[in-house]
Parts: structure tokens; C-alpha cells; sequence
């Protein structure tokens, strides 16, 4: 399985939850998707998953995420992320690219105004899932390595400091005022 197969995967979790923002109704119905393939599949999924992680380790998601989620360590980061890749190759890809763009998201703006969290654990454990429901057995050692690329240091500051965070993500930071 490729990285484009893996988002045809979560796609058609997407299509088969009643609300495609239940990021914890997607990451399971992706497993169960997934563990219906061929063993090689679901270990490549492993490795596919960790390389759109990698891709989205960016310092200025990060700073979005520690804006949205009132604290961002670095599994939190990477929940974060899970929620992320949850919500579809299209939003990913924008909000990499983007973080910004999250405020135009309507599940963002729902947690700002309830002040809810977004993260999705269960979401970065769902090959390991698949694996066992399909074999019975755990991933095979070393199956999967993860490349993070170094992060931006003109971000290299305190994500704490809202009035900075604010300024470099001013929709986020209008709502999270």
C-alpha cells in the first residue's frame, strides 16, 4: 500500500461513518477496512501512514495545534496529527501547507466555541490494530521507520506566547482569543 492508497483507505472510512468528523468512528472503520486486506498491505499502511506523519511534522502545524488544543506536547502532537489525517487527504494537504486554514474548518470552529480538544490516538495505532485482528499477531519488528525532516527554526519559539502564535496564525488566533 502506497501513500495513495492509504488515503483512498481513509476516504472510504470517511464515506462509511454517518459523521465524517467522528474522528474516532473513522480511525476505527479504517481499521476494520484495513484489516481485511493482505498482511503485506496492512504493513505497508504502517509505513505509508508514518510517511504523511512525517510530511505533516511542521513547526507551524504545531503551533496551530498548540493553539487549538490549549498545549501541544509531542504526543500531543502527534494525536493531533492523527485527528488530522482523519479528516481527509484534501484538509491534510491544505493545513500542512496551510495551518491557518484550519480556522475555516467548521469541526475547528466547534471545538473552539466549546473548547474541545482535536486529537485522535487511536488513529496513529491502526495498522497495529488491523494486523492483529487480521493475523493474530503484532506488526513485525522494525516494519516501519519514521524520517521526521527538522523543523523551521524561524518558529523556534515559545508556542505559549498566544500574541506570537496569534500573529503568525491570525484566524486561529481570532478564534482562540
Amino acid at each position: 500500500m502506497d501513500i495513495a492508497q492509504f488515503w483512498m483507505l481513509i476516504e472510504r472510512a470517511r464515506d462509511q461513518v454517518p459523521d465524517a468528523d467522528d474522528d474516532q468512528a473513522v480511525a476505527s472503520t479504517a481499521t476494520a477496512l484495513l484489516s481485511a486486506r493482505p498482511a503485506a498491505e496492512i504493513v505497508a499502511a504502517q509505513q505509508a501512514f508514518w510517511d504523511v506523519m512525517a510530511a505533516s511534522y511542521r513547526a507551524p502545524l504545531w503551533g496551530a495545534a498548540y493553539l487549538i488544543n490549549g498545549g501541544c506536547s509531542d504526543d500531543g502532537f502527534d494525536y493531533f496529527r492523527g485527528w488530522l489525517v482523519t479528516q481527509g487527504r484534501e484538509v491534510f494537504e491544505r493545513v500542512v501547507a496551510d495551518p491557518d486554514t484550519l480556522a475555516e474548518l467548521p469541526v475547528v470552529r466547534a471545538a473552539a466555541a466549546e473548547g474541545g480538544d482535536l486529537d485522535c490516538e487511536e488513529m496513529l495505532g491502526i495498522a497495529w490494530r488491523a494486523h492483529l485482528q487480521a493475523t493474530g499477531e503484532q506488526l513485525p519488528p522494525a516494519s516501519f521507520t519514521i524520517r521526521y525532516p527538522a523543523l523551521d527554526p524561524a518558529w523556534s519559539f515559545d508556542f505559549g506566547d498566544g500574541t506570537e502564535v496569534a500573529r503568525r496564525l491570525p484566524r486561529l488566533g481570532a478564534l482562540y482569543q
